[in-house]
C-alpha cells in the first residue's frame, strides 16, 4: 500500500490555476499600439499641422510603451510563479516517476500477488485503475506549465524587439516635434516679454507666489483680445501629463512641508501639454524649482507647472489646447532598463514628478477643482 499512498500524495499536491490577466494578450495589444504609432509617425511627416500630428504620435507611443511594460511585467510575474511551482514539484515528480518505474519493472505475477490475498489484489487493482486518469491529468498539467514557460520566454524576446523599434520611433518623433515647433510661426502672440524686468522680478522674489503675482506687471505691448471664460471646463480638464497623483494639495511631504499644489508622478521623457488654450506667461528656470512654465488660460487664472526638463514655445505665445509645452526629465528610453524593471515587478517606472499649482485672482486653489482625475 506504500506505493498507492505515494501516488495519492503526488496527485493531491496539485496547485490551483494562476488567476491573472493574460500576459500574451496584453503584450500583443501593446505591440499593435506600437505598430500603429509607427505608422502614425510616417503620416505625421506629411501632415499639414505637424505639431498636432507629432504630439498625437508621441502620446500614442507613450501609451503603447506603457502597455508593453505592463505586458512584460505580467509575463515576468507569471514566469516566476511557474518557475516556483515547477521547482516545488521537483520532489513530487521524482517520486512519481520512481513509483511508475517500480510498477513497470515489477513482473506480472508479483503485481498480481497481494498480502491480503485475492480480495486485496482486486481492491489494489481497482485503486490503480482509478488513479490512472488522475495521473494522466497531472502529467498533462505539468506539460502545459512547461509549454507556457517556453511561450512566455519567447513572448519576452519578441516584445524586446518590438520595444527596440518603438524606442527609436519615439525618439525620432520627439526630435521631429522640436523641429516642427521651431518651424511654426503662425502662433499668435498676446504680449512681448521684457527680459530685463523679468530678471529683476526673479531676483527680487523668494517664492513662487510672489513671482506669479508680479507677472502681469512686467509685460509690454499686450494685445487686448476677446474676453475668454473657461469656467465651464472647471473639473473636466485633463492633467498636463499622463501620470498618477502622488501628493494632493495641502498634504505634507517627507520633510513635513505642505504646498497648495499637487504632485503628479510621470514616466521619464513624458510629453507635457497645455490642458486648454492658454498664453505662456513665463517659462524658464525659477528659484529652486528648476524649469517652470506658467500658463494663463484666462484673466486672473494661472496654471503653474514645475519639473520639466525640456521647454517648448515662447513667452507671450497663445497655445491651442493640447499643444506641447515640454518634456519631463529622466532617461526612460533605455531598453535594458525597461526589461530589468519588468523582470523586477515594474519597479519605479514613474520616477519623474510634475508639480502643478492653480492660482485664481492671485490666490492658490486646489488644482483638483480644475483637473479631471480620481478625486476619491
Amino acid at each position: 500500500m506504500h506505493l498507492l499512498r505515494a501516488l495519492l500524495f503526488a496527485i493531491a499536491l496539485g496547485t490551483p490555476a494562476f488567476a491573472q490577466d493574460n500576459p500574451g494578450a496584453t503584450a500583443q495589444a501593446a505591440a499593435d499600439k506600437l505598430r500603429a504609432a509607427s505608422s502614425q509617425l510616417e503620416d505625421a511627416s506629411s501632415a499639414r499641422d505637424r505639431v498636432k500630428a507629432l504630439t498625437s504620435t508621441i502620446q500614442a507611443f507613450e501609451t503603447g510603451l506603457d502597455a508593453m511594460r505592463e505586458g512584460l511585467r505580467l509575463a515576468a510575474t507569471r514566469e516566476d510563479v511557474l518557475s516556483r511551482q515547477l521547482a516545488a514539484r521537483d520532489g513530487e515528480v521524482a517520486e512519481l516517476l520512481g513509483v511508475l518505474q517500480t510498477i513497470s519493472r515489477a513482473p506480472a505475477p508479483v503485481l498480481l500477488a497481494h498480502p491480503d490475498g485475492p480480495a486485496g489484489a482486486v481492491r489494489s487493482g481497482m485503486l490503480v485503475a482509478e488513479l490512472t486518469p488522475a495521473l494522466s491529468a497531472r502529467a498533462n498539467a505539468l506539460r502545459r506549465d512547461v509549454d507556457e514557460m517556453t511561450l512566455l520566454r519567447t513572448l519576452q524576446e519578441t516584445a524586446t524587439d518590438e520595444l527596440r523599434e518603438a524606442l527609436i520611433g519615439v525618439q525620432d518623433a520627439r526630435a521631429a516635434l522640436s523641429q516642427a515647433i521651431a518651424d511654426r510661426t503662425d502662433l499668435p502672440k498676446k504680449f512681448v516679454a521684457d527680459p530685463v524686468r523679468t530678471a529683476i522680478l526673479i531676483s527680487s522674489t523668494e517664492t513662487l507666489d510672489a513671482f506669479a503675482g508680479g507677472l502681469s506687471k512686467i509685460t509690454t505691448s499686450e494685445a487686448i483680445g476677446p474676453v475668454i471664460d473657461i469656467s465651464e471646463l472647471k473639473g473636466f480638464l485633463d492633467l498636463p501629463v499622463e501620470g498618477r497623483i502622488l501628493r494632493r494639495s495641502g498634504e505634507a511631504d517627507a520633510a513635513g512641508i505642505t504646498r497648495p499644489g499637487i504632485l503628479v508622478a510621470a514616466r521619464p521623457r513624458s510629453l507635457v501639454t497645455t490642458p486648454t488654450t492658454a498664453t505662456i506667461r513665463y517659462h524658464g528656470p525659477l528659484l529652486n524649482y528648476g524649469n517652470v512654465v506658467i500658463l494663463e488660460p484666462q484673466a486672473d487664472l494661472l496654471f503653474v507647472l514645475t519639473g520639466l526638463e525640456t521647454l517648448y514655445g515662447e513667452i507671450g505665445q497663445v497655445l491651442p489646447a493640447g499643444f506641447p509645452v515640454g518634456l519631463m526629465g529622466g532617461n526612460g528610453d533605455q531598453l535594458d532598463q525597461i526589461v530589468s524593471q519588468a523582470s523586477e515587478g515594474a519597479g519605479n517606472t514613474r520616477s519623474e514628478t510634475l508639480y502643478i499649482e492653480v492660482r485664481e485672482n492671485n490666490a492658490s486653489v486646489d488644482p483638483l477643482d480644475w483637473f479631471k482625475t480620481d478625486k476619491e
